[in-house]
Order: C-alpha cells, then structure tokens, then sequence
C-alpha cells in the first residue's frame, strides 16, 4: 500500500509539473510571436488629452508668443507631435522648481538632515538639469538639422525612383510602394500615407506633410499631390530640379561639416603643443629665470 501510494504521489507531482512547465513555455511563446501594439497607438490616447488650462495660464504659455511660435516650429521640425503650449509650460515649470530643489538640497545639508556629500551631489545635478533645460533650443536645433537632413536624402533617393518610373503604366500608389525600401526615417510616416491613400488621398498627402514637418517634405508632399492629378513631363520635370536642388544642399551641408570638423581637429592637434611646452619647456624657463636672478643679484 505504500508502494501504491509512493508511486502515486510521483505521477502526480510529474504531471504537476509537466503542466507548469508546458504553461510556461506557451507562456514564452505568446510573448515572443504575440505582436505587441505600436506605441504610436497606445500613446494616441495620451496625445488627446489637453492640458489643464490653469497650468498653461500660470506659466503664461496660453497666449500667442514669440516663444511659442519658435517651440511650434522647431517641435514641427524634429517630428515632436507634442502641444508646443504643454511643451513650454512643462519648461517654465521645471525651471522654476529646480532651483527650489536645489537650494532646499543645500539647506538640508546645511542643517544637518542630509550629509554634505549628498547636499552637494543634488545641487550640482539640479544645476545641470537646469543648464541642460536652458539650452534646450540649441539641442532641438541640432536634432531638427540632422533629421532635416535625413530627410533631404531621402527625398532624393524616393524622387530618383519616381523618375526612373516616369514611364511605367503602374499606378501612384504602386511605385511610393516601391519607394519604400528606399527611405527609413520617413518610412513609417509614408506607409501611413499609402494607407490612408484609397480613403481620401489628398487629406493622406496633406497629414503625411504635417506630421514630418519640414520645408523638403512640405515640397516632396506638394509633388506628389501634383503626380497624383497629373503625371505629366512638367512634373517629372519639376521633381527631377527639386532633386537637383537638394543634391546641392545635401553636397553643401556636407562641405560645411567637414569644415567644422578640421577647425575642431585643429583646436584638438593644438592641446599636445601646450602639454609639451608645459612638461619640457616650462621647467627650463623657471630655470632660465632663476639662473638670470641670481646673476643679476
């Protein structure tokens, strides 16, 4: 009997396990063949949201200004589809609580609460923040540079394909289609447009052009709207300029980085110079100078 109930309690604690285990690895196999949803849709729900009218009166960013008008386009340009109003509030408010903890870092440490070590730690990274928050102008303009000039060569990549299609019977929305190889960081925004293109497609155009937000998708959009209402010589023969066009400025911006580039190696190929001058020669001239005091005295 005890035999039976040995054996017994064994097959049930394998099945037991069995079943975890096969739970578990179907567990596993949701999670790494279940296809997530985009974060573009999870977050839709968050972008509808306005924020508080109280806050953005507070900070002063509900009325038209200067400073609005400049986040709004540099927001537009690096594809941030934030409210420029909650953007510059979200800034005035963070400026003007981080000195507040900073110096409440600073009191503690004076009291006693906190240790100095970590008084000081807070306050140096409040600071930093508060820098890094300052200058935030600066960054968007480097990023909206950068991705303005992604874009630029894709646009070029996409019109020369166009134009080698000039003469295909297929239809628009067949060769964007197989444009698409051919682009990366406008990919997700055209796919978009190519599926939103049999509902309505000049509204399809016209989002596509608002949601990348820069002055070569504003000209490519307006293209192809063209080649969608007539895909005549005219306009192949405009798309075939623009690319022209942004070949020069893709071949100027390139000119100018390696500009900015041998003017920073130069300053860098300068600091071995002064170490030099500072570890050899420097001691020499003490020397020198001690050498002619005594003499002279």
């Amino acid at each position: 009997m005890s035999q039976y109930d040995t054996g017994l309690y064994q097959t049930v604690g394998w099945a037991v396990q069995f079943a975890l285990g096969l739970t578990g690895f179907a567990a596993l196999l949701h999670l790494a063949a279940g296809r997530r949803p985009r974060w573009r849709i999870s977050l839709r729900s968050l972008r509808r949201h306005q924020p508080p009218a109280w806050w953005l009166k507070m900070t002063g960013s509900s009325r038209d200004s200067p400073a609005l008008r400049d986040r709004t386009v540099l927001l537009a340009g690096c594809g941030i589809r934030w409210p420029p109003e909650a953007y510059l509030a979200a800034r005035r408010t963070i400026l003007f609580l981080l000195p507040l903890c900073g110096a409440a870092a600073f009191g503690l440490g004076e009291s006693g609460t906190l240790s100095q070590a970590t008084a000081g730690y807070a306050s140096l990274a409040s600071a930093g923040a508060v820098c890094l928050v300052l200058f935030d102008r600066t960054s968007l303009e480097a990023f909206r540079r950068y991705r303005t000039d992604r874009i630029r060569r894709e646009v070029v990549l996409v019109s020369s394909q166009l134009l080698y299609y000039a003469g295909s019977r297929l239809h628009l929305h067949g060769k964007l289609m197989r444009c698409l190889p051919y682009t990366r960081l406008m990919r997700g925004e055209m796919q978009l447009m190519l599926n939103e293109w049999y509902h309505d497609p000049d509204a399809a155009i016209t989002r596509f052009r608002d949601r990348l937000g820069t002055s070569e998708a504003h000209g490519f959009a307006e293209t192809v709207r063209s080649l969608r209402l007539n895909e005549s010589d005219e306009v192949y023969n405009m798309l075939r300029e623009v690319a022209k066009e942004y070949k020069a400025k893709i071949e100027l911006a390139k000119a100018g980085r390696k500009e900015t580039l041998s003017y920073v190696l130069f300053v860098l190929a300068g600091i071995p110079i002064l170490y030099t001058f500072q570890i050899f020669l420097y001691p020499w001239v003490m020397e020198s100078r001690k050498l002619f005091d005594v003499l002279n005295s």
